[in-house]
């Protein structure tokens, strides 16, 4: 399976619109995870609690899924069952990956271990195609826990 590229971020989605608007025109798949999100309306966690193995909301143009889980978050498997396909997965939460900021017209986005670029939209998305953009991404960071906290 190809990795998608990680890239932390505190803002909500409204925020990075212009950039996943960019992506898309370029045929680049986006999603969006949140690793510390509210919890699903009560009747799917009912269901979920009951042991269901799915409990699902659909009405026009959107479905929730919820499902129940053994133990903490594993990110690969996240990435696995929920994003297959994506390039780029936006996280809110605590994960192992360089983070991604507004820096007025352009992008911050600072790896732990490379230093900061600031990047146009049109720059960030071609770095996208690139296996790894911001330097020594390590291949291990997709295989830690994700952390429910955050």
């Amino acid at each position: 399976m190809k990795e998608p590229h990680l890239l932390r971020v505190e803002e909500g989605p409204e925020r990075f619109a212009a950039l996943v608007a960019a992506a898309r025109a370029e045929g680049i798949r986006v999603g969006w995870l949140e690793l510390a999100a509210a919890p699903a309306p009560e009747s799917l966690e009912a269901a979920a609690a009951l042991g269901c193995l799915r409990a699902v909301a659909v009405w026009e143009g959107r479905a929730v899924a919820v499902k129940p889980m053994g133990g903490p978050p594993v990110l690969r498997d996240l990435l696995r069952e929920h994003f297959l396909g994506c390039r780029l997965v936006f996280v809110r939460g605590e994960v192992d990956a360089p983070a991604l900021a507004a820096d007025g017209e352009a992008w911050r986005v600072a790896p732990a271990s490379s230093p900061v670029r600031t990047l146009t939209t049109p720059e960030l998305v071609a770095a996208l195609r690139k296996p790894h953009p911001w330097g020594a991404e390590g291949p291990d960071a997709a295989n830690s826990p994700a952390s429910a906290a955050g």
